[in-house]
């Protein structure tokens, strides 16, 4: 049984990953593995908390998981839509912050501008955790390392694939992988590849971990050898009216079974969900006996549940 904590995370924001460090990271991940294995010890690790969640896109995964979490924890979630908050009326930011962090213990909010939430974060008193932006998507690749954790016990020598828009779900893979070491090879056509800014603190954070970072146009080229292939949809929300013009660019990154067939033998396959089958993967790939969707979702719950624990707890 794991035994928890350190202090240096406590009241800490988690608005990408690179407010935490390498070690803060890996260790979330094995908590979440001890949670997920022990999880009536933490029941009452967070009792008489209470989580304010705010939504501008509409969720599954995020919502449920995170308001199961705070629940199996022992504490309580608030769920709010911006549009029933002052701050769909106008209200500024900063008093939003400021009022929220009078009541409640934190703040889950997912939503477009990647800058409202550091700025929510800037004038709050209480840490704030970006369930989704336009830039980042932190939660999903924690629950994607402790995945790929739990099925190889090591992220050394172990390479993840990702075929697809180099979008919020990309850039935290890269800073995921580079943190813990992992070797990533993402593939995209030209003209979606992943911020550059983002890119080049991965290459930075890689340099001192030995993360191998590849990208690439060549789909084959990023898959071959993968231990793990993961891909997203080729929309994302707020990007509808590029659908047509994304379906054509992205013609060849579909994640097929001929394309698998350049990854190891015994590869898994992963996607942050919601899938489109026979758009950007074959049934036959997300559905076959080496996907592993349902059980990385699933791991949303342990890996929120141990970043709660480590910020509240």
């Amino acid at each position: 049984m794991m035994m928890y904590h350190k202090e240096t995370t406590k009241g800490k924001d988690m608005l990408s990953l690179l407010e935490w460090s390498n070690e803060e990271i890996a260790e979330l991940v094995q908590l979440g593995l001890a949670i997920k294995t022990n999880p009536t010890h933490y029941s009452h690790t967070l009792s008489g908390q209470i989580l304010g969640m705010i939504f501008d896109k509409s969720s599954t995964r995020t919502r449920v998981s995170f308001e199961a979490g705070i629940l199996q924890l022992g504490g309580q979630a608030i769920v709010m839509s911006s549009k029933e908050l002052q701050i769909g009326r106008g209200e500024p930011i900063k008093d939003t912050a400021h009022v929220l962090s009078e009541y409640i213990n934190a703040v889950m909010i997912r939503t477009f501008s990647h800058e409202g939430v550091e700025e929510l974060a800037e004038h709050a008193s209480i840490p704030i955790i970006n369930g989704l932006t336009d830039l980042h998507h932190p939660c999903q690749a924690l629950a994607d390392l402790l995945t790929i954790f739990e099925v190889k016990n090591t992220f050394e020598g172990v390479k993840l694939a990702y075929i697809g828009d180099g979008n919020n779900v990309c850039h935290s893979l890269l800073l995921a992988a580079a943190m813990v070491g992992l070797d990533i090879s993402c593939a995209m056509p030209a003209g979606y590849e992943p911020d550059e800014m983002v890119l080049n603190e991965a290459y930075k954070i890689a340099t001192k971990t030995g993360a191998k970072i590849e990208i690439t146009t060549d789909p084959i080229l990023a898959v071959s050898d993968a231990d793990f292939v993961y891909t997203d949809v080729w929309t994302s929300m707020g990007q509808e009216e590029e659908n047509a013009k994304r379906f054509a660019d992205f013609k060849g990154y579909a994640v097929t079974n001929e394309l698998v067939s350049h990854a190891k033998s015994d590869y898994h396959f992963l996607h942050c969900l919601p899938a489109h089958r026979e758009e950007e993967v074959a049934t036959t790939v997300i559905d076959g006996p080496q996907s592993l969707v349902y059980q990385q979702a699933g791991n949303r719950l342990h890996a929120q549940k141990a970043l709660l624990v480590m910020i509240l707890g």
